[in-house]
């Protein structure tokens, strides 16, 4: 009788030994993930795709920006010096050759896109710095992309319904179209250009060591 209670009371030594090596619940839990393999190449494929993600929306965005640079400094300034049947028809040309370009229209689209996943996969590489810098980028790119959809696409589109304006209409289709446009594509410029950099800038970024703070002395 003595024995088996003491068998019933006492805990078996490899029970005993298991609870003392469990440790704290959430300890166990952190080595159990830790175990996962899709904890450990959760974050090796992040840390993989940072820097191809950011460099090609960098380089997306470069694209964009450098047509929009391009336009602003070389292309209209040209076009403003020719007359309105000139002027008219050469737009006409350019707009459509813009639109029908696949290479434009993909970089164009693309280019968010690939913003929003770098901005995603620096957020969980823990990036902080360089997460903000890439929304920033994002937000610029999503002024420019919206300003070329809900300005410059009409005025494109009206000025292509124009067809061949006859004499009194050249002088009027080319006002509707070109004070316009260049009032939008200088904020589209900039907006792009800024973007570009905020892309250099998230590259560049450097966390900031967490300050250390001691551990609060518990009572007693």
């Amino acid at each position: 009788m003595d024995l088996s209670r003491r068998n019933m009371a006492a805990p078996a030594a490899g029970g005993l030994t298991g609870v003392m090596n469990d440790g704290r619940p959430e300890d166990r839990i952190e080595r159990v993930r830790r175990r996962t393999p899709a904890a450990r190449t959760g974050p090796r494929a992040a840390a993989a795709l940072r820097a191809p993600l950011l460099a090609a929306a960098a380089v997306a965005t470069g694209l964009i920006a450098g047509m929009f640079f391009a336009y602003t400094f070389s292309v209209m300034p040209g076009l403003a010096r020719v007359d309105d049947r000139t002027f008219v028809a050469a737009m006409q040309d350019i707009n459509d050759a813009t639109l029908e370009s696949t290479s434009f229209m993909l970089t164009f689209g693309i280019a968010p896109l690939l913003i929003g996943a770098a901005a995603v996969v620096h957020h969980r590489l823990g990036s902080r710095a360089a997460t903000r810098w890439i929304l920033a980028a994002l937000a610029l790119y999503a002024v420019a992309f919206g300003t070329t959809m809900g300005v410059h696409l009409p005025l494109v589109e009206a000025l292509d319904a124009a067809g061949e304006p006859g004499p009194d209409g050249l002088a009027p289709a080319r006002a509707d179209f070109e004070g316009p446009w260049n009032t939008a594509h200088t904020i589209r410029t900039v907006t792009g250009a800024l973007a570009l950099a905020c892309l250099a800038l998230a590259g560049t970024a450097r966390e900031r060591p967490r300050p250390w703070t001691p551990p609060s002395a518990g009572p007693g």
